[in-house]
This record gives structure tokens, sequence and C-alpha cells, in this order.
């Protein structure tokens, strides 16, 4: 677990900062007939779990997006998170 300056969002503080990152990436997502769904926060391993959706879901870059779109912002807004996992 990585160590982070200051005090960690936790409850909806954290969802804010979440979805927040979601949001950043939908735009792209809807472009493409696809959308992104927030499914839980799992607080004690600080992982996001989510659902993509439309397009999207059944796609064969869904893993990459995953990881180098939905993650990266995901991260980038609450960098308390520790991955974000597909459900």
């Amino acid at each position: 677990m990585k160590k982070l300056k200051g005090p960690v969002a936790r409850g909806e503080e954290l969802k804010k900062k979440v979805l927040a990152g979601l949001d950043k990436v939908r735009p792209h997502l809807v472009a493409d007939g696809g959308d992104v769904e927030l499914v839980e926060i799992d607080e004690e391993r600080m992982v996001v779990k989510v659902r993509l959706t439309g397009a999207c879901g059944g796609c064969p870059s869904a893993s990459m997006t995953l990881k180098s779109g939905v993650e990266a912002q995901v991260r980038k807004a609450a960098p308390e998170i520790e991955g974000v996992e597909p459900v």
C-alpha cells in the first residue's frame, strides 16, 4: 500500500472524488457507444469496482480501456485508490 501525504478521503468524500474521475473518462466511452457505472468502493482494500456498459461491455479492448482510461482517471482524482476492477 502506498503512503499518502495528508488525510485519506472516506465515505461520501471518496465517492465524490471517484465519480469525478469517472466523469472525466465518460465522454470518451460514450463517444464509442459505451459507458461506465460505479458499482462499489471497497474502502478496506481501496479498490473501485466498475461495470463497463453498452459497446464497452463486450469490447475486446475493455481491459485496456479499464486500465489506461478508467483507472488512470480515477487514481488521478482519488490518489488513495489502489486500483479499479471490473464486475
